[in-house]
């Protein structure tokens, strides 16, 4: 009996120790809701410091380098170069000059105040190329120093976002390509030509350039300008067709890579012939010209058509004009000393495309405007027609798909009286901007909506002015 009551007390005491161990091991036992642990980044972190410095550093650079401290430079060279002419007129005055006296004295008095405008220009142009040097060469070594920091910035990008980035820019893009081509074919029966998002022209000033064409002094006719659709890799580029033969025909485009080659008289410019010879079938004729989308549209020779040539393929295809269509130099520009010959067909280029204006023997000779669709073959669109005659304007653009028309004031001023809207159908008579000529005639006017510019070709000089939209 008492072994039996021992073995029950025995029992029970390993069942209490038992029961406190568990016990106890449940309250050292930590919660399953907690969780920590310890976390070693063997990477390094990035220096999002820098990067935003660099950020600021490229924001600086742009905002000191513009187009127009370039501009200033460009402006203050052609003012010295019309100076420089002026002298040297007032000089060759002085020296015909055989009183001695009054206008000599006069004479000498018109040649010192030149000389000393001219003496401040260069102060200025002086100045000016100094500070640009400067500029340049701190540009270049902050442009040094941030490729630099950028390539240092790109080996911590261990997760390689940068270039992510970069893939998906490149995804992006194409994608964005197709959904044009797609929304592309979708396109209303009557489109609105004359919507412009700068508002209307207010004002023209200038001239911004003035330099010699292909042949000073021999042939006064021509055109230049830029293309609204340039190809990739042309987007700087600038063309210029010179009449030759009569200022009648021409059978080949210039193409220069800047404004600068075409300021400064690059020979080694590309020279895209149409043919080998002149006159021929693809021949030029006229100087209204534009090139468009890589192709020159322009009045074939000798016919009622207007010519498309591809600059690179070397193609030409025609687009057919209205019977009754005036050409051969019988529905010219004209003001009341001279008409400019072979100027039937003027082409146009503006925000929207090809434009071709001219008159027709049903218009009384009156303006005719009509779109010049792009295609293959090229045709033409909607035409609208005018209320102002032909032989009473000089020359004509197309700007956010109104017309303007400008009439011969004096040989320093033209003025653009006139237009016409193609959405609205309204006409204006009294637009009345003044236009400040550096040669008597303007015989080729063309707008270009990719710097607002109009690009004009004067007595054998190319000229440019900015045009302003309200």
């Amino acid at each position: 009996m008492l072994i039996f009551i021992l073995c029950s007390t025995m029992k029970l005491l390993l069942l209490l120790v038992l029961l406190w161990t568990l016990s106890c091991s449940s309250l050292q036992a930590p919660s399953r809701d907690k969780c920590s642990c310890e976390l070693k980044n063997s990477e390094k972190v990035f220096p999002h410091d820098r990067l935003k410095a660099v950020d600021k550093n490229a924001s600086d650079c742009n905002s000191r380098v513009t187009p127009q401290k370039a501009e200033e430079l460009e402006v203050l060279l052609l003012g010295l170069d019309r100076r420089l002419v002026q002298l040297q007129e007032d000089v060759s005055v002085l020296e015909k000059e055989d009183d001695g006296d009054l206008y000599g004295v006069l004479s000498l008095n018109v040649i010192h105040n030149e000389m000393t405008e001219i003496r401040l220009l260069l102060d200025k142009l002086n100045t000016t190329t100094e500070e640009q040097h400067k500029q340049t060469a701190a540009t270049t070594h902050r442009l040094t120093q941030l490729k630099a920091e950028m390539e240092d910035l790109e080996q911590l990008d261990s997760m390689e976002v940068v270039k992510q980035r970069r893939t998906n820019h490149r995804l992006r893009t194409s994608l964005n390509r197709c959904l044009d081509k797609q929304n592309a074919t979708v396109a209303p029966t009557q489109p609105l030509y004359g919507t412009c998002s700068q508002g209307p022209l207010k004002n023209v000033t200038g001239p911004w350039i003035q330099t010699a064409g292909e042949y000073p002094g021999s042939y006064p006719y021509g055109s230049w300008g830029r293309d609204p659709k340039p190809e990739p890799g042309k987007e700087r580029w600038y063309w210029m067709v010179p009449m030759t033969s009569n200022n009648r025909h021409a059978n080949y485009v210039r193409l220069y890579h800047s404004l600068y080659k075409l300021i400064g008289g690059e020979t080694n410019i590309a020279n895209v012939l149409i043919s080998s010879s002149n006159p021929t079938t693809n021949t030029i004729q006229g100087p209204n010209v534009v090139l468009y989308g890589g192709s020159l549209y322009y009045n074939c020779y000798n016919q009622r058509q207007v010519c498309r040539f591809h600059l690179t393929t070397k193609t030409v295809t025609n687009v057919n004009l209205p019977q009754g269509t005036r050409y051969n130099s019988k529905g010219n520009f004209c003001h009341l000393d001279e008409c400019y010959p072979y100027t039937d067909l003027d082409l146009a280029t503006d925000e929207s495309g090809v434009w071709v204006v001219y008159t027709t023997t049903q218009d009384f000779g009156n303006l005719v405007l009509s779109k010049v669709e792009e295609g293959e073959p090229p045709k033409l669109n909607q035409t609208w027609h005018t209320s102002v005659f032909k032989q009473g304007v000089t020359n004509t653009f197309v700007a956010c798909g109104v017309l303007y028309a400008t009439r011969y004031v004096s040989k320093d001023v033209e003025e653009i009286f006139y237009s016409f809207d193609t959405t609205t159908g309204k006409e204006r008579f009294d637009v009345g901007i003044f236009v400040n000529k550096m040669s008597t005639n303007i015989q080729a006017l063309n707008y270009s909506p990719v710097d607002q510019m109009l690009y004009a070709y004067c007595d054998s000089n190319m000229v440019s002015y900015k045009v302003l939209f309200g």
